[in-house]
């Protein structure tokens, strides 16, 4: 391969094929996330997800919310029983590229009702129209079922709760359901297989677009740990071995990730959350599960193949990555070989 031909000669340029990313555009990018509600929707389904995004606005105030009805009613009860008002028409609007489209599950006895989607026709119509104009469509739980009557999911992979796996591949056999899967991805069509999972796909919504950190720092705010399965998209070493409550290391791990330039020493580290070296040593490697060192490799190994993907040089890479030269860059890539991605192959 290319790359391990230039990594084994430190004469020649380290350089990975990949695209170059284009410039900023000066105007703020507004990015709105729409949720659909449906008649008798799992509570759970709608407002995970929903605390995410808002939690994300917080953080970054381009994000927009809305709330939408399937039949252009103005509210709609759950479940539970609890009303949802305020809610506006999906006629309304027009999705495109920054746009997300959520669909949270609702009671069995609902999409299982004769003449239920006659009802819901025209959303129905509204949603392949919006997942034609590439906006990013998702489903929550048994809302995977309004996705497979939309039409989107002909030749897609899904998923869906557990409990109607059977009865969405006999009712949906053009679609390709994926069992034992927090969610999926096929191009600009989402799944998950429904409650908490829909948090875990909203995360990874906002991972695609803001990055790990962000997605991190929301994460964070709501108190869950990120989850992924072995045939899920797999977590950025920014979001790897984050699953503890431990704020000390938090701050650590922060403070590494955001000044990888920076020669910081174990001391300077232990000075910045009030403990010793050699507890902070103990203490990372025990709640982590690597040694500092291991991580910060980690981290520059990452951030490295980020740079170089995007044609950045040789020589300002070492230094963004906190190396002295760039002979240490190619070390660090030697060491992490079988972890670079095939596409930059």
């Amino acid at each position: 391969m290319f790359w391990k031909q230039e990594l084994d000669n430190p004469q020649i340029p380290v350089k990975l094929h990949g695209s170059s990313h284009g410039m900023h555009d000066s105007q703020v990018q507004k990015y709105r996330v729409f949720f659909a509600v449906p008649p008798k929707v799992h509570l759970l389904d709608l407002c995970g997800p929903a605390h995410a995004f808002y939690e994300a606005k917080v953080l970054n105030p381009s994000i927009e919310i809305f709330f939408i009805s399937l039949k252009g009613n103005s509210e709609e009860s759950s479940s539970p029983g609890l009303g949802i008002n305020s809610l506006l028409d999906f006629r309304d609007f027009e999705l495109g590229p920054a746009d997300w489209l959520v669909i949270p599950g609702l009671e069995s006895e609902i999409y299982f009702r004769g003449g239920f989607y006659q009802t819901i026709q025209p959303f129905l119509d509204w949603v392949r129209v919006q997942a034609g104009n590439y906006a990013k469509v998702c489903s929550v739980c048994t809302g995977t079922f309004l996705l497979a009557n939309a039409g989107v999911l002909d030749g897609k992979s899904c998923t869906t709760h557990w409990k109607y796996r059977e009865v969405f591949e006999r009712l949906h056999p053009t679609a390709q359901l994926m069992a034992d899967r927090l969610f999926v991805k096929d191009s600009n069509i989402y799944s998950s297989a429904g409650v908490a999972s829909g948090i875990d796909l909203s995360l990874f919504l906002l991972e695609e677009v803001f990055g790990s950190l962000f997605a991190f720092k929301v994460a964070k705010e709501m108190v869950v740990f990120l989850r992924r399965m072995p045939n899920d998209p797999q977590l950025s070493v920014f979001l790897q071995f984050r699953n503890h409550l431990e704020n000390r290391i938090h701050q650590v791990q922060d403070l590494m990730a955001n000044h990888l330039d920076q020669q910081l020493s174990l001391e300077d580290l232990a000075e910045k959350v009030n403990t010793s070296p050699r507890n902070l040593s103990r203490l990372f490697k025990k709640t982590v599960g690597i040694t500092l060192g291991e991580y910060r490799d980690k981290l520059r190994f990452e951030k490295a193949l980020q740079l170089l993907d995007g044609g950045e040089k040789v020589e300002v890479i070492a230094l963004t990555c906190g190396l002295k030269s760039s002979n240490q860059l190619r070390s660090l890539l030697r060491k992490y070989r079988d972890l670079i991605p095939q596409k930059l192959s």
